[in-house]
């Protein structure tokens, strides 16, 4: 199972003492994250659909003088020091530090005096599986160094500078999307994102009065040549934007669609075309269901986004396939992968009362085809990223 530590504020507390003999001022925590809808939508300044997971990173925190931060990780069991000479520029601070170097780096780069620190940090975000455990962890050390630092920055800024700091100084090349979410989500909503000018809507997505849940299959997939393969699938939309003389590809309309792929020359990148176009009118069609409490409805939405990652813009992998196939044929509504692709996760709409029973069904699918067992969690849309206490 995926499991949500109900304990891990605690455990924070717990190791901030343990390392540093006295408690801390606060705590802060951010959640992972989950794309409902959207995928591969976000570098094409598209449309996405997240929102934010129970599963948390928890940062305990209290101020130390000078320029100088400790962090402990209760992952590693290892306490870290750097000082302002190492957010000097990027690449002084490796492993999973950079990421938190990064943020100290990306706030003083914005001018911001960013305060000495010590800080414990614990998570039950699952590394590896797609659910943004990386912009979790930037974000909850975020929250607390403007705490602590009383820095005035407001919410809408907060994502681009936590998405510099992995991509400047991790060398991480990722969307807004993830830190926009893990920042901006509200529970009990979805995160309706354009990825163009970063405005934001909070959707209702109250799955709880519906009678619904969204299970998480975590495919334990190896991820296979994703680095390579998703490089490889920005440039070629890149290259059919420009081929089409348009900014990026959001700006093809679906009933544009097929003047358009008339004009490219060869089928693969054809498939990608229409992968991006109709997926962003899958979000938008899939808003406007939410928007109207029609959330039943958003099911073969969300499957027809899985046959066109799997067919148009070929990125799912065996376990992905399985996972969602075994879900439909168990009665989810609707189920499709999310996240990058070759690998990661699959979600699955499905009435509260069957979701044992479709993670059941996808776990049988598994043992039959001798992949190791998927990970599964049920889950409600949580807050973003929030002080604690």
């Amino acid at each position: 199972m995926i499991q949500p530590t109900g304990d891990v504020a605690e455990r924070a507390a717990a190791g901030f003492i343990a390392q540093y003999g006295d408690p801390a001022a606060g705590r802060w925590a951010a959640p992972g994250r989950v794309n409902l809808i959207g995928e591969h939508t976000d570098y094409n300044d598209g449309f996405v659909l997240p929102f934010a997971l129970p599963l948390r990173t928890v940062v305990a925190a209290d101020r130390q003088d000078g320029e100088r931060w400790t962090v402990w990780s209760e992952l590693s069991d290892e306490t870290i020091t750097f000082g302002a000479e190492d957010v000097a520029e990027p690449g002084r601070v490796t492993g999973w530090g950079a990421y938190v170097a990064g943020v100290v780096w990306a706030l003083r780069e914005a001018g911001h005096p960013v305060p000495g620190a010590r800080l414990a940090i614990t998570s039950d975000v699952p590394l590896g599986s797609g659910l943004s455990s990386s912009a979790a962890l930037e974000s909850a050390v975020l929250a607390a160094l403007l705490d602590l630092g009383v820095l005035a920055l407001p919410a809408e800024r907060q994502p681009r500078l936590a998405q510099r700091a992995e991509n400047v100084y991790v060398g991480a090349p990722t969307g807004i999307m993830d830190q926009s979410a893990v920042i901006r989500c509200r529970a009990g909503h979805a995160l309706f994102l354009d990825c163009r000018d970063e405005s934001v809507e909070h959707i209702p997505f109250d799955l709880d009065a519906a009678g619904l849940a969204v299970l998480v299959i975590d495919s334990r997939a190896p991820h296979r040549h994703a680095d390579g393969e998703y490089a490889a699938r920005r440039r070629s939309c890149e290259a059919a934007a420009k081929s089409l003389g348009v900014p990026a590809l959001r700006d093809v309309a679906v009933d544009q669609l097929d003047a358009a792929l008339a004009r490219l020359d060869d089928e693969e990148t054809r498939r990608r075309v229409r992968h991006v176009v109709t997926e962003d009118q899958r979000v938008l069609d899939t808003v406007a269901l939410l928007r109207a409490g029609r959330v039943r409805d958003i099911g073969p939405l969300l499957t027809a986004s899985h046959v066109s990652m799997r067919d148009d813009f070929e990125i799912t992998v065996p376990e992905i396939d399985t996972a969602v196939e075994a879900a439909l044929a168990a009665g989810a509504l609707g189920a499709r992968m999310t996240g990058g692709g070759f690998g990661g996760c699959v979600l699955a709409l499905v009435n509260t009362d069957r979701a044992d029973g479709v993670a059941a069904a996808v776990t049988a699918a598994y043992a039959e085809r001798g992949f190791t067992a998927p990970g599964t969690l049920t889950v409600l849309p949580a807050p973003g990223a929030t002080r604690l206490d």
